[in-house]
């Protein structure tokens, strides 16, 4: 069958381009915020604790919590109900790409937080005292200076968290949505 190998690249790269979707955008500001932002207080060392320990969680306790929120507790979002996309939502399952993808996003999200925030912090202080000199605003500062100069580190650090994404087999498998 010519297209079932087909269809089995557009579910990859649909689960690709779900994970980069949701933990690109997310990760990044993220570690804008731990960077930049964040006073150091107990929250905030105890989220970044937090976020290092999610780093090292093994791949199949994410399929486990994909199956719970994805597949059953957002069921009527992932199957497209919510927006209208399926007909016959008692027959449908939330086992969908959408669940995978946003189940990997999970898993390579700390991975993509903590190279951002260390791509960030590679950048010197005196680039950033420059440009607050000169009257510009902290977010100013960061969009125009601070993030083009980090984008090398965040774009390497998201490379390698997304080949972590593409070997793991364990969450797709567990959330069913495997091609």
């Amino acid at each position: 069958e010519r297209d079932g190998g087909c269809s089995v690249i557009v579910g990859i790269l649909g689960v690709v381009l779900i994970t980069m979707v949701f933990s690109f955008p997310v990760g990044v500001g993220a570690a804008i915020y731990l960077e930049e932002y964040a006073v150091d207080n107990w929250f905030n060392n105890i989220l970044k604790t937090h976020i290092c320990t999610l780093a090292a969680v093994p791949s199949i306790i994410y399929g486990m919590l994909g199956l719970a929120i994805f597949v059953r507790a957002l069921e009527m979002l992932t199957i497209g109900a919510f927006f209208g996309a399926v007909d016959d939502a008692a027959s449908a399952s939330g086992r969908t790409v959408l669940s995978a993808g946003l189940t990997l996003g999970l898993l390579i999200l700390p991975l993509i937080i903590i190279n951002a925030q260390e791509a960030i912090r590679a950048v010197p202080n005196s680039l950033r005292q420059a440009s607050m000199g000169l009257g510009a605003t902290q977010w100013q500062t960061i969009w125009h200076h601070v993030l083009p100069a980090a984008v090398p580190g965040v774009l390497t650090g998201t490379i390698l968290a997304m080949s972590r994404a593409g070997g793991e087999t364990a969450p797709p498998n567990v959330v069913g949505a495997a091609p």
